[in-house]
């Protein structure tokens, strides 16, 4: 069962997500916000990261740089998740090390696929 750490300091977000995730087969893990998304992320070393961007006391952007620059949690993918739609936005949490960006309100299908894709990346298979 692949291991997802969703990283969503909005709780409404965070319970919808986390739900809808774990009756496809997803054991969730979950953090409040960047600094303890980095935590969990060390200890846990989960297949994949959900990552919002605008988080209190270590936003996403940092907290997914400082992931990517660790050697225990850098080929961990990370999705951006941000309600912001721009394509600027996009290139921005790709240039912080995300592998891939979805925008708010999430739509579960889109982001299925975007979530196995990336579970089904060589280089994350390495690591099992």
């Amino acid at each position: 069962m692949p291991k997802i750490l969703l990283v969503e300091d909005n709780e409404t977000n965070r319970d919808m997500l986390s739900r809808r995730l774990e009756r496809r087969g997803f054991e969730m893990l979950l953090a409040v916000d960047g600094e303890s998304g980095l935590a969990m992320a060390a200890s846990h070393t989960p297949d994949l990261i959900l990552m919002d961007m605008s988080l209190p006391v270590l936003d996403g952007w940092e907290a997914t740089r400082q992931l990517k620059s660790k050697a225990i949690t850098q080929s961990i993918p990370v999705i951006a998740l941000t309600a912001h739609a721009m394509s600027s936005d996009r290139e921005k949490a790709l240039e912080a090390g995300c592998d891939d960006y979805d925008t708010k309100p999430i739509d579960l299908t889109r982001l299925l696929d975007k979530i196995n894709v990336l579970l089904e990346r060589p280089s994350h298979l390495e690591l099992q």
